[in-house]
């Protein structure tokens, strides 16, 4: 019954790790043995407490704060939030896809008091860079979560992925040009953003990088690390101790709009290996 439940929560909590050989075939696969738990534990439950593994690499400190930079990031939110999840994810990997509904149910919960700022963690180069660069393209025209629901629902649900480099010419972007027009974007525009936001990406990846974080999901929540997929009420767990807190220095004369910079950025650890 252990080894069963480890292999559960291995299955349903786990994140996605950089490996891009038959992605399509392991995502199917993933999806599968997601849906076939999900059925068999009635939906939910079960695993629902359960922790995923630790890596083997070094990671966050659950029990500290880190300084994670959102400058220039896209959101869903008010800016002066007083709880900011900054999530890291990748648009090839069914972990992050499975989230999402988890994200919409944190928002319903906290209202205009949940920011969620989106960070790419690009762990499948060949499959879900193309996708990142539509995101932050699209996010430059005020189209941002729009673009990364069409990316989920018509690219990833279908298994069409946008060939890596595509943003180099036009051939294989005829995916991502059309979500473009969908939205009505300025599509020359949006093509141009993609090839300038490469360097966005980058300083993405390498800001999550700096605190160890290697797999996607990953979160920070007012600075404090969480991993893979996991249930409502570990956000929520969390979310509610940063709000208690937030309330009473909120109260003791912290600025609600300077609260993240006051609190997490300026107090918070500005590395992994930091002291």
């Amino acid at each position: 019954m252990k080894a069963y439940a480890l292999s559960l929560a291995a299955l349903l909590l786990a994140a996605c790790q950089a490996d891009t050989k038959n992605l399509n075939d392991k995502i199917d696969k993933l999806d599968k043995k997601l849906d076939a738990i999900l059925a068999q534990r009635g939906g939910g439950g079960g695993a629902a407490g359960a922790q995923a593994p630790r890596p083997s690499r070094p990671e966050p400190d659950r029990s500290k704060t880190y300084a994670v930079s959102i400058d220039g990031d896209p959101f869903d939110g008010p800016a002066d939030a007083k709880v900011t999840v900054v999530k890291a994810y990748d648009y090839a990997c069914p972990y992050c896809e499975r989230v999402r509904g988890t994200m919409e149910e944190l928002h319903k919960k906290y209202g205009e008091n949940l920011r969620v700022v989106y960070k790419q963690l690009v762990v499948h180069p060949q499959t879900a860079m193309s996708g990142a660069l539509a995101f932050c393209a699209a996010a430059k025209q005020g189209k941002g979560p729009q673009m990364d629901a069409l990316i989920w629902d018509k690219s990833f649900k279908a298994r069409q992925f946008a060939p890596d480099q595509c943003w180099n010419s036009d051939a294989g972007c005829e995916l991502l040009n059309g979500f473009a027009q969908e939205l009505q974007l300025d599509v020359n525009k949006f093509k141009a953003d993609m090839k300038s936001c490469q360097t966005v990406v980058n300083n993405d990846m390498s800001e999550l990088r700096k605190f160890g974080v290697g797999a996607t999901p990953s979160f920070f929540i007012n600075g404090r690390f969480m991993s893979g997929a996991m249930p409502i009420d570990n956000f929520v767990a969390i979310i509610d101790e940063e709000m208690k807190k937030a309330d009473e220095r909120i109260q003791q004369g912290t600025p609600k709009a300077q609260y993240y910079q006051q609190w997490v950025i300026d107090k918070g650890l500005k590395s992994l290996d930091a002291k």
